[in-house]
């Protein structure tokens, strides 16, 4: 199946939406502890004292710019799971449904989206290991525990099946989730990168003699897999350029909002450890390799959707999974680069409604 939606919305005006019409009806709430596994869940608890900045900063609570009534739907929770505590933002009615964001950003990146799907779903939105206010321990950043994390986030919450969505960074956790946990995931949306390292017609990655509009969007991928603390320097040295030129090159010929990027930045680099964490998926990036050629080796056969910008990787995510998935759906949204949540989150919502209808029918 193939998927053409309307144009984007600019990023500014999602932004100033915030202020005006998108009101949201009050909806239940998750809230509960897997009492048999012993794990726990606290709504609403702060999160511990960061090091630099304040202990709200990452929260929903302390979140600029969110659409209105944003925090009468949704809380902060903090479970405790597969060894580490996440930090989530839940709420709404209906299935679940995890929300996986990509690099550099943290659970905010589906905010303009969370409401609208709160109408059907359960939406669960987490920060991912070593980002924003999960637990950013020294290991544990292979595609393969990180898919773990999530799995034992779900049980915790009491779900023993959920549909996901995975942007980025997200899409690489997302895929080794449906293959690692085949019984628990019902559908998977996988969004914006060239398919997941170790999969399609190039197993090692994208080769390097690329054209320069392609090496512009991958080669921060080689630089933050470097596992030296010169990197954690470079970028805590110029960290307003590196990320505003990160947002730039990948937007499809916009970018988002100067106050967005300042609020990620913020959240990144609040000190040298947080920043370090950030950087641990891709200096995991060949256990991940290796993992994921043998996920390959036995197709998904759960539905699977590969969602592009028409500006950036288009076709690309879903064709990357031509031979890893075999019930493969594909959607590109017009007029839009890499960043579809923020760029073009109505387009995403009937899209993913489009997607997921079965899944809700269950």
């Amino acid at each position: 199946m193939s998927t053409q939606s309307p144009t984007g919305s600019s990023p500014t005006d999602h932004e100033s939406a915030s202020a005006g019409s998108r009101g949201i009806s009050r909806r239940g709430l998750v809230v509960g502890v897997a009492a048999a596994t012993g794990i726990a869940i606290v709504a609403g608890a702060e999160p511990a004292a960061a090091a630099a900045g304040s202990a709200r900063e990452g929260t929903a609570a302390d979140a600029p710019n969110l659409p209105r009534g944003f925090t009468d739907v949704f809380k902060d929770q903090y479970v405790q799971a597969n060894g580490i505590r996440q930090h989530i933002v839940v709420g709404g009615d209906g299935p679940p449904l995890l929300l996986v964001h990509g690099w550099p950003e943290n659970w905010y990146a589906w905010r303009f989206m969370m409401p609208a799907l709160a109408q059907q779903y359960t939406v669960i939105a987490v920060d991912q290991r070593g980002i924003g206010l999960t637990d950013k321990p020294a290991g544990g950043y292979d595609a393969g525990t990180l898919a773990t994390d999530l799995a034992a986030l779900m049980e915790a919450l009491g779900y023993s099946k959920y549909a996901v969505v995975g942007h980025d960074t997200g899409y690489v956790i997302s895929y080794a989730l449906a293959c690692d946990y085949r019984d628990q995931v019902a559908q998977v949306a996988l969004l914006e990168i060239p398919g997941p390292p170790g999969v399609g017609d190039y197993p090692l990655g994208p080769p390097y003699f690329v054209s320069e509009a392609d090496n512009n969007k991958l080669w921060h991928i080689a630089f933050n897999r470097v596992n030296d603390d010169l990197i954690v320097d470079m970028v805590k040295s110029n960290a307003d350029k590196y990320y505003q030129y990160e947002f730039a090159v990948q937007g499809g010929g916009t970018t988002l909002p100067r106050e967005t990027i300042r609020y990620y930045v913020s959240l990144y680099t609040r000190n040298r450890d947080t920043l370090r964490a950030s950087f641990g998926l891709y200096r995991a990036w060949e256990t991940t390799l290796n993992q994921n050629m043998a996920r390959a080796s036995i197709p998904l056969t759960i539905p699977v959707l590969g969602i592009g910008g028409e500006n950036s990787y288009g076709p690309v995510p879903a064709a990357a999974l031509e031979k890893a998935a075999t019930d493969l759906h594909s959607a590109i949204i017009s007029g839009v680069g890499h960043w579809l949540a923020e760029q073009a989150p109505d387009q995403m919502v009937q899209v993913l409604s489009d997607f997921f209808a079965p899944y809700r029918a269950e």
